[in-house]
């Protein structure tokens, strides 16, 4: 038996595996445990073994590489196509393995530990960030019931409850709701601290991280986009042009073409949410300055927001700063205004 590309369906506890020869043909069906999968790879002579890119794929693939393996780690949406009529483990597994012998298949890099601890960290950090949101929310929904409508922003609503379980006479909250909205409120101020210790971790990294630190002299670019950007991206020579790494991010033009006549839609909105979202909100909060300055990418978006909406701009702005991600990593170099001749 002679395997030339072995495709692996990842499963939590168990894994489903195909063997082609050089010639395509299945010469291997098999279903393993995941422990039994490497101890199977150990054996192997070095061939092409190709996954998923989820969860668990890049520690397998990391282990499995240093055994001398070829590791071919795809999005699971390219290999769809290839998965045959009645889909389960087995087919998928076939498909993986046939999808990652095509010449144009688009493959994901391997990550190594510290990327995936710096992706983890920003995980960690959204979900408490959510959990502080819905925090708030219920507080301020507790307070309308009983007449307190509080404006927008944490500030506001730190000193409305300030003012209400200060003032211990208030007839509008009862004893046992003044505890209750005092118990969320020291869950709130936990998260708060929680979630400055990782900013503070993050700052500390960039400090360290020379590439990260370069990115931090783009507008709109800080700790926390700067290290979630360079531990998601990896290599920088994936992508060969800066655009290819704006329409990974899914902030170029979604396009639909028929009959030779292209049209552009809005932005495809594909790969990392978390990544796009964090490009979007430093894009927003950097465009007040940079309409007003007087620099290349400053006239450029005052064109823009004379001819499209301001949220359409801050999508192109977003782009504009994925493209500049690219050229700084990949020609080591820092940001610099260019001025425009007056």
């Amino acid at each position: 038996m002679s395997i030339a590309v072995l495709g692996i369906d990842l499963g939590k506890n168990s894994c489903s595996l195909v063997g082609l020869d050089a010639g395509g043909r299945v010469v291997l069906r098999r279903r393993m445990r995941r422990e039994t999968v490497l101890a199977f790879g150990a054996k192997l002579p070095p061939c092409v073994v190709a996954m998923e890119a989820c969860c668990g794929a890049h520690h397998m693939g990391r282990v499995l590489a240093g055994q001398g393996h070829a590791v071919r780690l795809m999005s699971p949406e390219y290999v769809r196509p290839y998965v045959k009529a009645h889909k389960n483990d087995d087919r998928d597994a076939e498909a993986i393995a046939e999808a990652a012998t095509r010449p144009t298949m688009r493959f994901v890099a391997l990550k190594s530990e510290a990327q995936l601890d710096m992706q983890t960290l920003h995980r960690v950090r959204d979900q408490l960030v959510g959990e502080r949101t819905a925090l708030m929310n219920q507080i301020r929904a507790i307070l309308l019931e009983r007449g307190h409508i509080v404006p927008q922003g944490r500030a506001k609503l730190a000193a409305c409850l300030a003012d209400l379980l200060g003032d211990e006479a208030a007839p509008s909250l009862t004893p046992r709701i003044r505890a209750l909205v005092a118990d969320v409120r020291e869950r709130w101020q936990f998260l708060d601290q929680r979630i400055a210790a990782l900013d503070a971790e993050f700052a500390d990294h960039v400090r360290t991280d020379e590439s990260a630190r370069r990115l931090t002299t783009i507008p709109g670019i800080g700790a926390l986009n700067a290290t979630a950007l360079v531990a998601a991206i990896g290599d920088v020579a994936t992508f060969a042009r800066g655009r290819d790494l704006a329409a990974w991010l899914g902030l170029v033009p979604r396009q639909v073409t028929t009959g030779g006549r292209p049209k552009l839609l809005g932005i495809t909105k594909r790969g990392s949410k978390y990544l796009r979202k964090m490009l979007i909100q430093g894009a927003r909060a950097a465009m007040p300055t940079l309409r007003q300055s007087e620099t290349q990418l400053g006239r450029w978006l005052r064109g823009l927001l004379a001819r499209a909406h301001a949220n359409t701009a801050v999508a192109a702005l977003a782009a504009k700063m994925a493209r500049i991600v690219w050229a700084l990593l990949r020609h080591g170099r820092v940001y610099q205004a260019t001025a425009v001749a007056v």
